[in-house]
């Protein structure tokens, strides 16, 4: 392993992080420029806070049923409660609807482009992943719940 590939944190919100602000700036430096009506901003500020409350909220249901949050790490719990019920990856979602708030809120139409980059990337290098590693794990239990939950 080199040394980049150790030093780079591999973890979805570095990469959300790092996609808000990369959005950010290309919304601002390429045209057409920033939004600049307030209503784009109150959107961006709506999904921002929201995207993060759905996140945090997420994170306590990990807490309570005691299992990793961690995307490498071995699921001891399947969780389905809280927003779990409706979408399987409620913190990926946070994270995403983040990403478009901050590039609603701070940077302009140009930078939408690099804001999808975030759920292809999660869904390709963490989510699909996690769901096999949940399927091994927890089996028909599992599968039942990918049946009825959405993934995004």
């Amino acid at each position: 392993m080199s040394t980049t590939q150790r030093r780079f944190p591999d973890l979805p919100p570095v990469w959300a992080l790092g996609l808000m602000l990369l959005s950010i700036a290309a919304g601002r430096l390429l045209p057409p420029g920033p939004f600049e009506e307030p209503a784009w901003r109150i959107l961006g500020a709506a999904l921002l806070i929201g995207g993060l409350a759905l996140v945090i909220w997420a994170m306590l249901w990990f807490r309570r049923k005691r299992t990793s949050i961690y995307p490498s790490g071995a699921p001891t719990r399947l969780i389905v409660e809280g927003p779990f019920r409706i979408n399987r990856n409620p913190i990926y979602t946070g994270m995403a609807l983040a990403v478009f708030g901050g590039t609603f809120l701070w940077g302009g139409p140009a930078g939408l482009i690099i804001a999808a980059i975030f759920p292809l990337l999660v869904t390709r290098r963490f989510i699909l992943a996690e769901e096999q590693a949940l399927r091994a794990a927890f089996g028909a239990e599992a599968a039942d719940y990918f049946a009825r939950s959405r993934r995004w």
